[in-house]
Parts: C-alpha cells; structure tokens; sequence
C-alpha cells in the first residue's frame, strides 16, 4: 500500500513575527496585497465601565447560607446518584442470574452473631 504524504514546497510554510499592539508599525506587504497592523485600544479593557452604584451594600451572611445551601442540594444530589447506580448495577446483577436460569440468585442476609 503506497503511503499518503503531502507535498510541501516552500511557499505553503511561513514564519509570523508578531509584534506588540502598543507601537504602531507601517503596513506590510505580502504576497499581492497589503496587511494593516492591529490597533490597540487607547485605555485598558476592564469591567469597570459595566459597574452600578449599588443601594444596600452585599449581605454576605445571605449570601454564606445561599452558598450552604446550594452546597448540600449538590452533596445529596451527588449521594443520590450513587445510590441509584449502586442500585441499577444490583438489579441488572439479580437480572442477568435470573435470565441464566440460575435458582439461587436472591441474596439472602444473615445476622452477625
């Protein structure tokens, strides 16, 4: 079987320099057209523009017993489905013995003495 390869000549791969957006640089040319360097913004990107002057300042022990809260609706839900995996993979077991025509597939607990 002939193996797949590509050709490569030498126009396919160039290295990019890439410069920083803080000093402007003329344009450059490549090939049949003429690239323009990227501008940067003339202040820094924050998320300051988007904040509102709140009327109540935060009360961080609603938000401590929101987080609680949420916490042990996740650590039940979480023992939730375990149980019910834990409880699937028993039945399938019991299941599969069953349909195997095996006769002693109950389990029968006995108690410690």
């Amino acid at each position: 079987m002939k193996s797949q390869r590509p050709i490569a000549s030498g126009d396919e791969h160039q290295v990019l320099q890439f410069r920083p957006r803080t000093t402007p640089s003329p344009p450059i040319r490549r090939g049949s057209g003429i690239v323009q360097p990227l501008h940067a913004a003339p202040e820094p990107l924050d998320l300051s523009r988007y904040e509102r002057p709140r009327e109540e300042p935060d009360d961080f022990r609603h938000r401590m017993l929101a987080n609680i809260a949420a916490l042990a609706f996740t650590i039940a839900l979480t023992a939730i489905g375990i149980w019910l995996a834990v409880s699937i993979a028993d039945l399938r077991r019991t299941q599969d013995c069953v349909l195997m025509g095996r006769r002693d597939c109950a389990r029968i607990t006995t108690p410690h003495i």
